[in-house]
């Protein structure tokens, strides 16, 4: 009897979260996302980048920086379908552990930038005032630098390493995460369920946190997808411009960077390939941003 009712019991929570509100939203979300294009293609691509990166040590077929003198600049082959550079380490190894990254950028410098971001746009789009004014210009004054002259400000301050470049990224898109939240925070604050929290004596930071912030999180999700690209961008060209992930460490950008001396010799192989892989995970993460930002605009669903 007991079992029996403990039985009835799950099926009473089961049922409780399938026709909850929060179940019905994540339904429909899915639901948009599956017939989005952009979004499903991005998906994918993102999908194959994050596997290639995760099994990088398995698809590899050779050491990504054990030198073979003897083989260097051979083209692609059965042996070596990317060719090698002028070490004769294995280009098909490199460009995979590259990916490796390209990912830990592609996901750290979001976070970073929106550990700090997130809450500046809150503030100002809740306080408004001179307390809105005063943050926003201080972002608009990191926003009026250019994004990789910054960086290499930065990375020359912090030292060449994985993690000060992350930080480096992370400080360039700040005012991008500030800026977003602060114009979906000031459509938020005059909506009736944040004035309702007010007259009932909630304190500021609970009407934040739990009336603002979530009706922000999808221009932050969104702005977090277009980042990741923007940060994989922006890693590579440090990297090509000698500042970035050191050596021997494989990054695209450096790569790219020596493989440019041996166009003009005919090693076409040694720029094209990890400029490929540049351009594809770029490419997902912006159809990804992009399909993230029809999906979650209610306004875009041909069946609302």
């Amino acid at each position: 009897m007991s079992d029996a009712n403990a039985d009835d019991g799950a099926d009473a929570v089961d049922r409780g979260w399938t026709d909850s509100p929060l179940a019905r939203r994540t339904r429909a979300f899915a639901a948009r996302f599956r017939r989005n294009n952009l979004a499903m293609g991005g998906l994918l691509i993102t999908g194959a980048v994050l596997l290639i990166a995760l099994f990088a040590p398995i698809l590899a077929p050779y050491d990504p920086t054990a030198v073979d003198v003897p083989a260097r600049l051979q083209g692609p082959s059965l042996a070596h379908p990317m060719g090698t550079d002028r070490y004769g380490r294995d280009l098909l190894s490199r460009v995979l552990f590259g990916a490796r990254i390209a990912l830990q950028v592609a996901v750290a410098t979001p976070l970073v930038a929106g550990a700090v971001g997130v809450p500046i746009g809150l503030l100002a789009g809740y306080a408004g005032g001179r307390v809105d004014d005063a943050l926003m210009r201080l972002m608009d004054s990191i926003f009026a630098f250019p994004a990789i002259l910054l960086g290499l400000t930065l990375v020359a301050v912090f030292g060449q390493s994985l993690t000060n470049i992350v930080l480096a990224l992370g400080i360039v898109y700040i005012p991008q995460f500030a800026r977003v939240t602060r114009g979906s925070a000031v459509s938020v604050v005059e909506e009736e369920h944040v004035r309702v929290a007010r007259s009932l004596g909630a304190s500021h930071v609970r009407i934040i946190a739990v009336h603002v912030l979530p009706f922000c999180l999808s221009a932050i999700l969104v702005q977090a997808t277009v980042t990741a690209a923007l940060a994989i961008v922006l890693e590579s060209s440090l990297s090509f411009l000698g500042v970035g992930v050191p050596s021997p460490k494989p990054s695209w950008g450096s790569i790219l960077r020596v493989g440019k001396g041996f166009v003009d010799s005919g090693e076409w192989w040694y720029s094209v390939f990890p400029g490929l892989a540049i351009v594809v995970a770029v490419l997902g993460f912006n159809l990804l941003g992009d399909g993230l930002r029809d999906v979650l605009d209610p306004r875009t669903d041909p069946n609302r």
